[in-house]
């Protein structure tokens, strides 16, 4: 950082600020003195040179055609040439560079006076002016066709003027150099203290690495050491849990077998007598009895035993509490005599749990042989009871399907009662319907619409249609009924038919019921075919009629309705129907 570019350009930049003062000086006196002078800088030196090193031009023959590739070449270089001067311009500071126009004017100058001389008087005196040259050749060459007027004393004053200006400019210019190589020191000097500061954050954020690592391999181990722990005791639980499932398993066993013990004890308890069972009870309430008016005694005495302690334990209480004036200890004799008769009495319940639970061990059965004659009893008094419940069971049976057969005959009763009710009904609404259409009748013929010749025809006629269905259903009317009686039978024969149809098999019925369809099919076949045969019979002759009548002659001419007048088109406008069809497709897409 001590050695920064910025420092030695900041170093430079006085001297070269002292150099072009003096320049501009040495033009202000030129001037005076009707001579012409150019100014010198040292940044006008280095921007000239870099400015003729950029114009020359290389050597060889301008006449002669360059090679494809020596073009490329040169086209390559003049973009690096071109890019190094951006770069020389961009590098300048800001008082050093210049415009077009002074690069432009500093060329042609530059052309006239010669370049190495200047060099070496800048070399050998830097603080010396160089705007006048005391070569007479040179300004011979400089003031040659140049038209030189004398000064008047107002141009003196406005050029002193001008120079004062300059030198103001120049002093200002200077001061705020001097503070910006100020205010460049102070940034330099923050960019080394933020330099250490970074230096001094990469150490600690090194030692912070450092450290998190150590942290990270410590985690770890320890991750690694809790995993390890945790397989252990997951080991430890399963082999626990594995331990536990086996203890349960033995449990159920146990748990099932204690069942099955209890089971077989109930059975013996089952089968036990009676007398045997009341006179174990009887000793078990002697035996209990017995045993609690010892431990009653034993209790007696204990608690005489223990008022005795608790009263010598008490007197010496008392006394201490003469002594000391302090109370509190009898309480706690009391409560622990307390808590002991507790213990006691629950001591002395369990005793007696244990007693029963000890005392129900006794059984009946000293042997086997008792219970095996148990059996042989039990056996027989089953087989018995077998063959009455099977008894039983038949007759439960045989009631059960005479039940199930009455059922369904009085359900076949009822059903045909109920359908004959339905019939009934039906035949009286037809009854009904019959005597009104009667009363029609005869009061039609009552009031000698009809003629009684007709009336007896058409009686005459529905007796033989009615002979004719009694022979077909009955028989012949050989005693002479009346038609009214003749259709009573009819109706009469038909129920019992009904009736004998319902009683028959069904598949049997449908098969008849098809048979007499097929028949009727058939007969309708006939007739219709019958039919056809007359009606074309009938046209046939009605043809042969036509044929053999004579032709009638037709006089005058036909009728004929009036002509309709002829129908206009209308001519349609194109521009119409486009606007139309414009308007239809507007209504489509454009509507809601």
């Amino acid at each position: 950082m001590s050695d920064s570019p910025n420092q030695r350009s900041t170093a430079v930049s006085p001297a070269n600020s002292q150099i072009s003062e003096k320049k501009s000086r040495q033009d202000v006196v030129s001037r005076q003195s009707g001579r012409v002078t150019f100014p010198n800088s040292a940044k006008s030196d280095s921007s000239h040179r870099s400015i003729m090193s950029d114009d020359m031009m290389p050597p060889g023959n301008p006449f002669k055609m360059p090679l494809d590739s020596d073009i490329f070449m040169l086209r390559d270089k003049e973009r690096q040439r071109k890019k190094q001067q951006r770069l020389k311009q961009r590098q300048l500071k800001v008082h050093e560079k210049t415009t077009y126009s002074t690069r432009v004017n500093f060329r042609t100058a530059s052309m006239i006076r010669p370049v190495d001389s200047d060099e070496e008087v800048q070399e050998e005196d830097p603080d010396k002016s160089v705007a006048v040259k005391d070569d007479p050749q040179f300004t011979i060459a400089v003031t040659r066709d140049r038209h030189v007027e004398k000064e008047s004393l107002a141009e003196y004053i406005a050029k002193k003027r001008e120079m004062f200006l300059v030198q103001y400019s120049l002093g200002v210019k200077r001061d705020e150099m001097r503070k910006l190589e100020e205010i460049a020191q102070a940034e330099e000097r923050k960019l080394e203290l933020a330099e250490q500061y970074l230096e001094e954050d990469a150490a600690m954020f090194d030692e912070f690495l450092k450290e998190n690592d150590k942290n990270s391999v410590e985690a770890i181990k320890l991750a690694e050491q809790e995993t390890k722990l945790k397989l252990e005791k997951v080991g430890e639980i399963k082999r626990i849990h594995a331990q536990m499932m086996s203890i349960k398993s033995e449990i159920s066993k146990y748990e099932d077998t204690l069942k099955e013990y209890q089971l077989y004890r109930k059975f013996l308890d089952a089968l036990t007598p009676q007398e045997w069972a009341e006179d174990k009870m009887k000793e078990k309430k002697k035996m209990r009895e017995e045993r609690r008016k010892e431990r009653e005694m034993n209790a007696l005495n204990a608690k005489k035993s223990e008022m005795e302690q608790l009263e010598k334990t008490n007197s010496a209480a008392l006394k201490l509490k003469k002594r000391l004036g302090k109370s509190g200890t009898p309480k706690t004799s009391v409560s622990s005599c307390k808590s002991q008769l507790d213990t006691e009495s629950t001591s002395s319940s369990m005793v007696e749990e244990e007693e029963d639970s000890d005392e129900e061990l006794e059984l009946f059965f000293s042997d086997s042989q008792q219970l095996l004659d148990i059996f042989a009893e039990l056996e027989e008094q089953n087989l018995s009871l077998i063959q009455n419940s099977q008894e039983t069971e038949e007759s439960l049976e045989e009631m059960k399907q005479t039940i199930k057969q009455t059922k369904r005959k009085m359900e076949k009763e009822t059903q045909i009662l109920k359908e004959q009710i339905d019939k009934l009904n039906v035949q009286i609404q037809k009854e009904e319907a019959k005597a009104a259409d009667l009363k029609m009748k005869s009061k039609m013929f009552n009031y000698g619409e009809f003629k009684a010749e007709d009336q007896e025809k058409m009686l005459a006629s529905l007796n033989r249609k009615v002979e004719e269905v009694y022979r077909g259903c009955i028989g012949d009317n050989e005693a002479n009924i009346s038609t009214l009686q003749m259709l009573t039978n009819i109706e009469n024969r038909m129920e019992e038919l009904f009736e004998q149809i319902e009683t028959m098999p069904q598949d049997k019925v449908e098969a008849a019921e098809k048979a007499k369809e097929k028949e009727r099919r058939l007969k309708m076949r006939e007739e219709k075919i019958e039919q056809q045969k007359k009606y074309q019979e009938e046209r046939v002759k009605r043809a042969l009629e036509r044929a053999k009548a004579e032709p009638k002659k037709q006089t005058g001419k036909k009728l004929v309705f009036r002509s309709e007048p002829p129908r206009l088109k209308k001519k349609e406008d194109e521009g119409a129907d486009q606007a139309s069809k414009e308007e239809e497709e507007l209504a489509y897409f454009f509507t809601w």
